[in-house]
């Protein structure tokens, strides 16, 4: 595997784990996420929302509706 790949598979492995914590932190309220979201960089950010929606798009469903800002975290 190339150090490109790895670091991508890297990349990826973090963000999943990433957005199961963001999912755990949904249930504790959504400062939880917001403040996990803000140790981040902003490709993280990304990733660990769009992994969010896809893993529980219930949940993500009602982290917009709880909180519409969200996408201003992104910045």
């Amino acid at each position: 595997m190339d150090i490109e790949a790895e670091l991508s598979d890297s990349w990826w492995k973090r963000v999943k784990y990433y957005a199961q914590l963001a999912i755990e932190y949904f249930e504790s309220g959504i400062d939880q996420v917001k403040e996990l979201l803000s140790t981040l960089t902003n490709d993280e950010r990304l990733g660990v929302m769009l992994e969010f929606e896809d893993i529980n798009p219930n949940k993500f469903a009602q982290l917009v509706t709880d909180a519409p800002q969200w996408t201003e975290w992104m910045a």
